[in-house]
């Protein structure tokens, strides 16, 4: 046992390992689980501050460009508000709690619960979600069903979780009965996604896959090989099975493409997204530099559907559909380098650390690769949705990526042997 862990006592550590396995497990099946985790995993680390500042601060060189990055996305809001008049105090909100999200990761090692904490939240959320979405779309006959959140949120959080259950599956791998758990969580999660018909998450799964390749010299276990196989396989079998919907999602993507380049109307899913980011284009080209307030933003698409430059059907969507073109429309260049700073020192820290432990018997392999799944399943999310739009979507991205961090951080001890020896 470590220092740290005696100053905090026995009833802190489970706390905190408690605290771990509750975030991923509540985040599909409450209103509210994501919001309640961030929030109580502040309160702990300032219920022992000195702690959990004294437990990070060795590890600030590792971590100092991923906190900059945080910090500058909050920094950033805080200019805009105080420069615009028709700013609004709320838009300070998701990125300040975004980095105090950084206090999850303090905890994580400051109290070294296992990571099996994790992995069964992960596991345990997925499973639980399924039948919760799966009720709404066969029993209630709801076409995009989506819990308590709304359908794309939904489906691209189970998608993650799925993701981070196949990392997992690289520390049961040693025992046959243990390594149901992350198979069951990957299936129950890719489920999900597709009761939801999202079509979001379809280029996280290629960007997984290509990742999963890159580092097959490394997956020497045969069980995690046929786990990566059947769950990619299982998935794109759904295309096959026309009550799955992925067939008529498809179609009709391709038809709405269609439509809207021979001038039809815009008014479906995918037309909708093309027109607004036809009109993003003329936003950015008139402030490329420091963008406008959303609330200008939106101001400006009425003025541009008036000008008859693009369709009004567009005219009540919320964002522009895509994360980059709404940083740089609400932020300009300055607006989009804090967009790509919270996803690529992220993914550079893990990348880093998988460099590093290029070995699957290494304790941080998994969370490595779980954290680079994420980081680019957020990337993709936002090609066409704007997931950091919402504080769910955010707070699942930055509470899913400290952990992880903190699990990376870890000094090896015999909590972070595989857990399936």
């Amino acid at each position: 046992m470590n220092n740290n862990q005696t100053k905090i006592g026995v009833p802190m550590q489970r706390w905190v390992g408690f605290l771990v396995f509750l975030f991923p497990f509540l985040s599909l099946i409450t209103p509210s689980g994501i919001g309640f985790s961030s929030l109580v995993f502040l309160l702990t680390a300032l219920c022992v501050p000195r702690q959990a500042w004294a437990a990070l601060a060795p590890h600030w060189r590792d971590i100092r460009w991923v906190v900059v990055a945080f910090g500058f996305n909050l920094l950033f809001a805080l200019v805009c508000v105080l420069a615009r008049p028709e700013a609004r105090l709320e838009y300070l909100d998701n990125p300040s709690r975004m980095l105090f999200g950084l206090s999850a990761a303090a905890l994580v090692v400051l109290a070294r619960p296992p990571r099996a904490t994790l992995w069964s939240g992960v596991v345990l959320g997925a499973a639980c979600a399924l039948p919760f979405v799966g009720y709404q779309r066969i029993v209630l006959g709801i076409d995009r069903p989506g819990g308590w959140l709304n359908a794309i949120t939904f489906g691209d959080i189970a998608l993650c979780l799925a993701l981070v259950a196949l990392a997992a599956a690289i520390d049961y791998r040693h025992s046959t009965r243990k390594a149901i758990l992350p198979a069951l969580g990957a299936v129950a999660g890719l489920a999900g996604t597709v009761m939801t018909g999202t079509r979001g998450g379809w280029i996280a799964l290629a960007l997984a896959a290509i990742l999963f390749l890159t580092y097959a010299h490394l997956l020497r276990s045969r069980r995690v090989r046929l786990l990566l196989v059947g769950s990619f396989a299982l998935f794109a079998s759904t295309f096959f099975i026309p009550a799955a919907g992925v067939q008529a999602r498809v179609g009709q993507g391709i038809d709405d493409v269609r439509t809207w380049l021979d001038g039809g109307s815009a008014f479906t899913n995918v037309g909708v997204r093309l027109e607004l980011w036809k009109a993003a284009g003329y936003l950015i080209e008139e402030r490329p530099l420091f963008g406008r307030d959303p609330e200008a933003v939106r101001a400006g698409l009425r003025q541009l559907a008036s000008e008859g430059k693009i369709q009004d059907v567009i005219l009540p969507a919320e964002h522009l559909h895509n994360d980059a073109l709404q940083a740089l429309a609400t932020g300009g260049i300055f607006g989009l380098l804090a967009w790509i700073g919270i996803l690529a020192m992220p993914f550079a820290f893990f990348a880093r650390v998988l460099g590093r432990e290029a070995q699957m018997d290494k304790p941080q392999f998994a969370p490595a690769l779980a954290g680079m799944l994420v980081v680019l399943s957020y990337f993709s999310f936002g090609l066409t949705e704007v997931i950091f739009w919402s504080l769910k979507g955010s707070m699942f991205y930055t509470l899913m990526v400290f952990l992880l961090m903190g699990f990376c951080l870890n000094v090896k001890d015999g909590s972070d042997k595989p857990i399936g020896k």
